[in-house]
C-alpha cells in the first residue's frame, strides 16, 4: 500500500484546510485509515481514523468539534477537513493505512502497518 498525503499549507487562525491521503496498491475497502500529526519537539499525536468499512469514526481531544474524516472510496482517497483552526494545530500531519475490513476506527499508530510522507499544516496568529 502506498500513501499520498497532499493539501497542507499556510492558513491563518480561525481558518480552514482539508488536507487529503490517497491509497494505492490495495482494495480501498479494506483499509481503516487514520491522520497523525507530530510538531517540532513533540510526541506523534492521534487526530482522526475512520474504519475500513467508512461506518465509524475515532478523534483525538485536540480534533473534537473542528475537524472531519471522510472517505471517498470512488477516489481511494480519505480527507481531514480542518476547521477552525489554532496555531497550536500546526504540525506535520501523516495518514496511516491498516488492511481491515472491520467496523473499528484505530487510534493507536501501532495498530498501523503503512504511513505516508506527511504534509505540512502551518497556522499563523
Amino acid at each position: 500500500v502506498q500513501l499520498q498525503a497532499s493539501g497542507g499549507g499556510l492558513v491563518r487562525a480561525g481558518g480552514s484546510l482539508r488536507v487529503s491521503c490517497t491509497a494505492s496498491g490495495r482494495t480501498f475497502p479494506t483499509l481503516a485509515m487514520g491522520w497523525f500529526r507530530q510538531a517540532p519537539g513533540k510526541a506523534r499525536e492521534f487526530v482522526a481514523a475512520i474504519s475500513g468499512n467508512g461506518e465509524n469514526t475515532n478523534y483525538g481531544e485536540s480534533a473534537k468539534g473542528r475537524f472531519t474524516i471522510f472517505r471517498d472510496s470512488a477516489n481511494r482517497t480519505v480527507y481531514l477537513q480542518m476547521n477552525s483552526l489554532k496555531p497550536e494545530d500546526t504540525a506535520v500531519y501523516c495518514c496511516a493505512a491498516k488492511l481491515d475490513q472491520t467496523p473499528i476506527a484505530y487510534t493507536l499508530s501501532y495498530r498501523y502497518s503503512y504511513w505516508g510522507q506527511g504534509t505540512q499544516v502551518t497556522v499563523s496568529s
